[in-house]
């Protein structure tokens, strides 16, 4: 019988996860994982199995309590414009004001080439991404059927390079208008 967990693991993986995000897999220790969940190292090697293990974990974290719940949030909308005009504008907004970006694009980089654990994780969330903007795209009134694909994929490149850029600490106000003129430039003024 495996033994029962003694901690909260939705908060350890979610302060795992923010450790990722923030300094890369490379530079992550176990003395900031044991800081950032709340666990000791005794643990987190119990438990995951170590550093390996716990960033497999929190990934699959991330993609069900953040890249799923983005998505179901926002390219849902009635007006599927407005869903990815909110979308992309949400990507401004980090949470406390920070900008440790995305687990997705910042692994695509750091890990870029590399036969790594990422790499599933990684296509899974562009994947979702993709077919989120396939889903709304095919629901904007008069959009071309034959576009639909190319659009998708051009959203997902815009919003990969934002967060490159926003992760940088470029100016969010001129962000801001850039986003708002691309996403009106793709559904149309009346759609967004």
């Amino acid at each position: 019988m495996p033994r029962q967990l003694e901690f909260d693991e939705n908060a350890a993986l979610t302060g795992a996860m923010h450790a990722f995000r923030q300094h890369g897999y490379r530079n992550v220790s176990i003395k900031i994982l044991e800081k950032q969940t709340g666990l000791a190292s005794g643990s987190i090697y119990n438990s995951y199995g170590g550093k390996q293990g716990i960033f497999d974990r929190a990934f699959g974290h991330y993609i069900e309590t953040v890249v799923k719940k983005r998505i179901a949030a926002h390219l849902s909308h009635e007006v599927p414009g407005t869903g990815l005009l909110d979308l992309f504008l949400t990507l401004l907004e980090e949470p406390g004001s920070q900008s440790h970006g995305c687990l997705l694009t910042n692994c695509a980089i750091e890990l870029a080439g590399e036969d790594s654990i990422a790499d599933k994780y990684v296509s899974e969330g562009f994947r979702l991404l993709e077919e989120g903007f396939v889903k709304s795209l095919s629901a904007v009134p008069g959009f071309p059927v034959d576009q639909i694909t190319i659009t998708a994929n051009r959203l997902l490149v815009f919003y990969q390079g934002l967060l490159v850029l926003i992760r940088h600490g470029h100016d969010k106000a001129a962000l801001k208008k850039t986003i708002i003129a691309e996403i009106k430039s793709i559904v149309g003024e009346q759609n967004a």
